[in-house]
């Protein structure tokens, strides 16, 4: 679940982190304007921690200098380098370290981890996503429904949103209440990517455990964004991609989280080397003795290069004490611009996203009133005006100012240049 409730907004934290404190720490991409571009798109791709070059470099050199030797030397080790980043990952996700592994890619991870926690049987053959879930789950759960010879036609159960365009816990409620013995599976983003709304991932698990269906989560935009427990809510399993908020560059390294009531998992799963016991892994022998916990899924030897841009970023995470300040201050931010928004546009544009604290991470999703065509136009000449967000149909436009790097004065920037060009 979420751990930041609308109640806890004014906690205080160990100690107060600023918007962009860190932003010295980050490459900011060239403007066309020869000022700094006001980067708000990392909940598509964060900004390259300037540790990453050096981290990467380092395994570079020890390559070059130590060759296959690498696999065994030292404290970096090649052989046990995804464990250095274990620790932090439980951290963020509110895991037990033997519960996470960084390890392939999103949907790679999702449909390992179907293989293992989707299993059709009786009347029980659903899988509950929401409908307008980001395009790569929903091919995901069609093709493992086939693969099992369902008709995803039948057995693919997109939630609908209601008349606010957002969904509502209350509805996966309600349907499993009436329909619970007929879910396998209920498949949940923690932030819905179009509309950038965050889900309360706890009630979900529960919810789910009481008709008998398992959970899991896609956290690829709530990881390095949302307080998480997912130990505590009890979810099946959890993936993400590291290329959002966790800066691990275009294509990084994902990840997945395996509740330890199934660290001796006895069912299918697909099997690989690296998921061997280690002790044994080397021996080559017929017979696969899985890792205990989540590590037991890894497949092949991971990429160590893009394990040391990742572990450079969750570095960073660590120093600025963790997810409690980080969150303070996002949503500080984002409700700085959501009230900026609201004060000087709101005849021009509506914010799609959920404005209470507890039902939104950074993104804020903006749609444009009056014609579709406008708001694409106005997105465009705010790119040539050195403003890199995104846009995603039908007419949003993402926006999310990270707290690790953004700061208010890029917020600022950002309306006083939509107001300027909105009434050029």
């Amino acid at each position: 679940m979420s751990r930041q409730t609308e109640g806890m907004v004014s906690d205080t934290p160990q100690y107060r982190f600023q918007p962009g404190q860190f932003r010295d720490r980050f490459r900011l991409p060239a403007s066309p304007r020869g000022r700094e571009p006001i980067y708000l798109c990392g909940h598509t791709l964060g900004l390259q921690p300037l540790a990453a070059a050096d981290a990467v470099e380092a395994e570079l050199e020890r390559w070059a200098r130590l060759g296959i030797a690498g696999r065994f030397d030292g404290p970096l080790a090649w052989v046990s380098y995804h464990e250095l980043l274990a620790e932090s990952l439980a951290d963020l996700v509110g895991a037990r370290p033997s519960e996470v592994v960084a390890m392939g890619s999103p949907t790679a991870n999702l449909h390992q981890m179907m293989i293992s926690f989707f299993h059709p049987h009786g009347d029980r053959r659903r899988i509950v996503i929401e409908k307008g879930a980001f395009s790569s789950i929903r091919y995901a759960a069609e093709s493992q429904l086939a693969l099992h010879g369902l008709d995803p036609a039948r057995n693919l159960v997109e939630l609908p949103t209601r008349r606010d365009g957002l969904h509502h816990e209350d509805d996966v409620e309600e349907y499993l209440e009436h329909y619970g013995d007929s879910v396998a599976l209920v498949l949940w983003p923690g932030v819905q990517y179009a509309t950038g709304q965050v889900f309360d991932l706890d009630r979900i698990a529960r919810t789910a455990a009481r008709a008998g269906a398992r959970t899991g989560f896609d956290l690829s935009g709530a990881i390095g964004n949302l307080e998480l427990a997912l130990h505590d809510a009890g979810a099946d399993f959890a993936f993400w991609g590291s290329e959002k908020y966790l800066n691990g560059g275009p294509g990084a390294i994902g990840g997945c989280f395996v509740h330890e009531r199934h660290a001796d998992f006895h069912g299918p799963r697909l099997a690989g080397w690296w998921g061997h016991e280690p002790r044994t892994r080397f021996s080559m022998g017929p017979e696969f003795h899985p890792v205990r916990g989540a590590a037991g899924w890894q497949l092949c030897n991971p990429p160590i290069l893009a394990l040391a841009a990742v572990r450079a970023s969750l570095d960073l995470f660590r120093e600025a004490g963790g997810m409690r300040p980080l969150r303070q201050a996002s949503l500080e931010l984002t409700g700085r611009l959501a009230r900026l928004l609201r004060e000087q546009l709101d005849e021009k544009v509506r914010i799609i996203t959920p404005l209470e604290p507890h039902r939104r991470g950074c993104q804020l999703s903006i749609q444009f009133r009056g014609e579709k065509s406008a708001g694409r136009v106005l997105f465009e000449r705010l790119e040539a005006h050195g403003v890199l967000c995104d846009w995603r149909q039908p007419g949003i436009m993402r926006a999310a100012p990270v707290p690790l790097y953004n700061t208010d004065e890029d917020v600022e920037r950002f309306v006083e240049l939509m107001v300027n060009l909105i009434n050029a």
